[in-house]
């Protein structure tokens, strides 16, 4: 299940195996703190949700929470190259994942799902793969984030430039499902 930064009301039913009637107590009540979207639907933080359990001495899922997991932002403008890569890490089934499929989808996923590392293609439409990469490395919110070019240009100068803005790794395409797999895990466990 890809762990979405906002809740529903219907989520915190479930989860609390209640009735979204009760959910909504718990919100008019003040216990549960939510924001309402431009349509008037109610959503949660996710840490507000957490926080709520632990006032409330509630069970707290920790796989629900993704503690343990490892969240991996996959941008390509190639939707084959994306399901190849969204496919492989599924397997592995320790990793949350997010796509985007241009550079200002990016910048945005960036924001919204604060991955710990990026695969990210060089040549996108709107911004390109290098400036992303300059960008996250750049700013001290995001330059601890990783990031692990793939490229159909793996040409000297384009691969020079890219470390130098801060990627720490590249692969050239195609892919091979180990290379991935290895390159993934070895950033993931900050091993050099």
């Amino acid at each position: 299940m890809k762990r979405e930064r906002f809740l529903t009301t219907g989520d915190v039913a479930s989860y609390c195996e209640v009735t979204p009637t009760a959910v909504l107590k718990w919100i008019g009540l003040g216990k549960l703190p939510v924001f309402t979207t431009p349509g008037g639907h109610y959503r949660i933080l996710r840490t507000d949700f957490r926080a709520f359990l632990e006032a409330s001495g509630m069970f707290i899922d920790e796989g629900f929470f993704g503690k343990d997991r490892k969240r991996i932002l996959i941008v390509d403008d190639e939707p084959t190259v994306v399901g190849f890569i969204e496919k492989a890490l599924r397997l592995e089934g320790n990793y949350e994942l997010a796509t985007a499929f241009d550079g200002f989808e990016a910048g945005r996923q960036l924001t919204m799902f604060q991955p710990d590392l990026i695969i990210l293609d060089l040549v996108l439409p709107g911004v390109n793969g290098f400036e992303i990469c300059r960008r996250v490395k750049r700013d001290p919110s995001t330059q601890h984030v990783k990031v692990l070019v793939i490229t159909g240009f793996a040409t000297d100068e384009n691969i020079e430039k890219v470390l130098q803005y801060g990627a720490d790794d590249y692969l050239g395409k195609p892919l091979k499902l180990e290379d991935l797999r290895e390159r993934v895990h070895r950033l993931l466990a900050n091993e050099p």
